[in-house]
């Protein structure tokens, strides 16, 4: 006999998550409680800048920007050229979103190194060895995970590295007087910091089906697929995004280390952290 769970019928979208109006009041309460904690803690960022608004922009937007791709997805998986664009454009997306969080000056558009240079090579196997095909919907959400995990890599190391060398900028200049080049002393002090990134995704991994169940399991399952696809879908996930955000956070704590990326205005303050 078939084991009840192989064999039983896979979990209607509505039965998950009906889409009424009863959802779109619970989302705005949730959204305005949000609001609302960040504003009462006045919880802000290193500059000041209070997050209560952040909050409410980033759920106005998230509707729409849902709304929009739930739309257009339909049409871009028909056509090669538009699927491309379409990746092409969450890239440039994400890369915008990822240089701003850690600088305001021109060199934002490096974090374009670190994203491409992990999320690149995956997608690459992926579409040489057949695991995924390149027409179909399959590579967008792919894609998006991978990317997003390079994002979410890039800011928070690049960040943390930025900011450990502006609060400790003597120690760098103190190594450089020991006779360390300017990429080995920011090193030694920004790398520690900028590692921290990659705990978010190791703690995920790790705890996997014992504290929460991804998304990408969750949504196979949803679809019909067996638990045992389910799985295996879902570990190729984690792996994945592993070996993203080490490549993302390696290049970007280089690129750091270099000068490359920095916050010295035109004219301004010392490249490290300043």
């Amino acid at each position: 006999m078939a084991s009840p769970v192989l064999s039983a019928p896979p979990l209607a979208s509505a039965a998950l998550l009906p889409v009424n109006a009863t959802l779109g009041v619970v989302l705005a309460v949730l959204l305005v409680a949000a609001v609302g904690v960040a504003a009462f803690a006045r919880l802000a960022d290193g500059r000041g800048r209070g997050y209560a608004r952040a909050i409410a922009a980033s759920g106005a937007r998230a509707t729409l920007q849902l709304a929009a791709v739930s739309y257009v997805i339909g049409f871009v998986v028909h056509s090669v050229p538009l699927l491309l664009a379409f990746i092409a454009l969450m890239f440039l997306v994400a890369v915008r979103t990822s240089g701003r969080r850690i600088t305001d000056n021109g060199t934002w558009w490096w974090t374009a190194v670190p994203i491409g240079a992990g999320v690149a090579p995956v997608v690459l196997a992926l579409l040489l060895t057949g695991l995924v095909p390149l027409k179909g919907i399959a590579l967008i959400p792919i894609t998006g995970i991978l990317i997003g995990g390079g994002l979410t890599a890039t800011v928070l190391g690049g960040r943390r590295a930025l900011d450990e060398l502006h609060v400790r900028r003597g120690e760098v200049e103190a190594g450089m007087a020991l006779g360390l080049l300017d990429r080995e002393a920011r090193l030694e002090i920004a790398r520690p910091a900028a590692s921290d990134a990659l705990l978010p995704g190791l703690d995920q991994t790790r705890t996997v089906g014992l504290v929460t169940l991804p998304g990408a399991f969750v949504g196979m399952l949803l679809g019909g697929a067996s638990p045992v696809l389910a799985g295996a879908v879902q570990l190729f996930v984690l792996v994945a995004l592993m070996a993203v955000q080490a490549v993302a956070v390696a290049a970007v704590l280089e690129l750091i280390a270099r000068g490359v990326i920095h916050r010295e205005a035109a004219g301004g303050a010392a490249r490290g952290g300043g």
